[in-house]
């Protein structure tokens, strides 16, 4: 088990992820694009992720190769990043946010089955080096905060750009490894994706990552026309990570004893409360850590006990599509799904509204996976 490697790849990747989520949109604000142009530029990011890992996921399915293709995606990342350095209009922008984000989000996922694959039978335990990844997060998030209220924001792809990088070398570092079989190596990927607990499962997944996606896109924005300063913002954000890594670290008990649907279920429920925290208490700041904290459970036992299912359904030769589904219904669809919303609801509503749609849908989400996915399940 590549315990040091594989947490190197995960600090590096959420460290840019931390660059990327929380100050994008005010690069964007800053280089002169309106709410509803943030929201469909962040989007981008997002649709990308419904393209990028279907379409690695199908390479490394029929090809056997791995890593190879992680470690081509990261160096691509990269190259691709560039462009950013000579986009100013908007549509210049939307062209190097998809070059640059198809090969990022292209990779992910197959360090997520290259990491469960070298777990084998311990596969609850992805949690304790998951959480590397969110070090890495909290690490950035506050440190550019920091530097923000020093440097002007338009230093931000000069960040990124060191970060790609790294995320390119720690890839290098990774041995590959072979899919793990069990009895549903035998089932094709459309027998598995017709099941009915599947199919609840994508469904609260997507409705899950659509609220995020109005997070990620406008919390920050949120905060800081709420009076709160950068360092704040990169405050607040650190607060929500720190607390994801403590509750992986006791992640794979709960995985072990309750089991991946009733993880489902507690992490929907909060996430009702916790957007309802934050569209109607944004000014009361004991208000806004308590919503934090609930990062924990909202993202940090959700993302675990998913990947830990979706570990469980899919395998053999149907494992990369697997884990590219997952990513790209979720974190793809639902993410660009969610930018797009609270792009649009954003200007005319505000965030009252914006974050109330985001608690209706995971509202429906529980409802989904209560009454959709079998009580057995992972």
């Amino acid at each position: 088990m590549p315990y040091w490697r594989l947490s190197a790849y995960y600090l590096c990747y959420f460290a840019s992820l931390g660059a990327l989520v929380p100050y994008w949109a005010l690069y964007l604000q800053a280089e002169g694009f309106d709410a509803l142009a943030i929201g469909q530029l962040l989007a981008l990011l997002s649709i990308t992720k419904i393209i990028a890992p279907i379409v690695w996921g199908h390479l490394v399915d029929h090809s056997g190769q791995r890593m190879p293709l992680v470690r081509l995606g990261a160096l691509l990342a990269v190259l691709t990043f560039l462009t950013v350095f000579i986009a100013h209009s908007f549509w210049s922008m939307a062209a190097a946010m998809l070059l640059f984000s198809f090969f990022w989000n292209s990779s992910l996922p197959q360090v997520e089955a290259v990491t469960f694959n070298h777990l084998q039978a311990k596969s609850s335990r992805y949690a304790l080096v998951r959480l590397w990844g969110s070090v890495g997060f909290i690490v950035i998030v506050t440190l550019l905060g920091w530097r923000l209220t020093h440097d002007a924001v338009t230093t931000l792809p000069i960040w990124l750009l060191v970060l790609f990088i790294s995320v390119w070398l720690s890839s290098l570092l990774i041995p590959d490894s072979a899919p793990v079989h069990s009895e549903h190596a035998t089932l094709s990927l459309r027998h598995i994706l017709q099941q009915r607990t599947m199919i609840a499962f994508f469904a609260a997944c997507f409705l899950m990552q659509s609220s995020h996606g109005i997070y990620y896109a406008f919390y920050s924005l949120h905060l800081k026309a709420a009076g709160y300063s950068s360092v704040a913002v990169g405050n607040l954000w650190a607060i929500g990570v720190f607390a994801e890594v403590l509750i992986f670290l006791i992640t794979p008990r709960l995985l072990d004893h309750f089991g991946a649907r009733r993880v489902l279920l507690w992490s929907l429920a909060f996430a009702v409360v916790r957007w309802l925290l934050i569209g109607n208490f944004v000014a009361l700041l004991p208000v806004q850590i308590i919503a934090q904290l609930l990062h924990a459970v909202t993202f940090g036992t959700f993302h675990a006990a998913a990947i830990h299912f979706v570990h469980h359904a899919f395998s053999g030769r149907t494992q990369g599509r697997g884990q590219a589904l997952y990513n790209s219904l979720s974190f793809g669809a639902g993410g660009a799904a969610g930018s797009l919303l609270g792009g649009l609801l954003w200007a005319d509503t505000g965030a009252l509204m914006s974050f109330g749609v985001g608690a209706a849908a995971t509202a429906i989400g529980f409802v989904i996976v209560w009454r959709g996915m079998k009580l057995d399940a992972a």
